[in-house]
């Protein structure tokens, strides 16, 4: 059975990611999705918790289809904490993760250090990367604009569930900062 990897702040989830999991279903047998910087939330680059990032992904996930079969049913979604050691970064992952053998990544940095510990690194096929950014659907929300288009149904959902965009504009105006004390 060959699973892979797919690692991200998915802040908030979008169509791409949505996009890159399809294509490693396609290709494997199941897939994680390894939401990365756990312990960070309520920030202006990081507004999400992990439980609603995990939320996001599942409820997106649950309402599409390959094959017949719900995406999330071939899908582990699991949190997971920064470790600051990048030497010790893969055994960090390995105690958090099911085994592995692909990574889908953009990055070269994890790309380097997986690639050292040897997991196959497959580059993604990017999707529209300037429309599809979370940076970018973070800045659209704090203008008020329209960003509903560029996240699955089910992730809009979850935001307007837990008021989401109102949370990052308070943020935004935030004098207090907490990730700076």
């Amino acid at each position: 059975m060959e699973r892979a990897l797919i690692i991200g702040r998915f802040q908030p989830f979008h169509n791409g990611h949505l996009m890159l999991a399809r294509d490693a279903l396609k290709e494997c047998d199941e897939l994680i999705i390894a939401v990365a910087s756990a312990q960070f939330n309520y920030l202006e680059k990081d507004p999400f918790t992990a439980g609603e990032r995990v939320w996001m992904i599942h409820d997106a996930l649950r309402d599409e289809q390959i094959d017949g079969l719900s995406m999330v049913e071939r899908c582990y979604i699991l949190a997971i904490p920064n470790d600051e050691n990048n030497a010790r970064w893969y055994a960090h992952l390995r105690s958090y993760l099911p085994p592995f053998h692909i990574v889908y990544t953009g990055n070269e940095y994890v790309a380097m250090l997986l690639s050292r510990e040897g997991i196959k690194v497959k580059a993604p096929r990017l999707f529209k990367r300037d429309e599809y950014n979370a940076s970018r659907i973070r800045a659209l929300m704090l203008e008020g604009k329209e960003w509903r288009h560029l996240v699955p149904k089910a992730v809009a959902k979850v935001i307007d569930e837990i008021d989401g965009v109102e949370r990052l504009r308070i943020i935004a105006r935030a004098e207090s900062k907490p990730q700076e004390w």
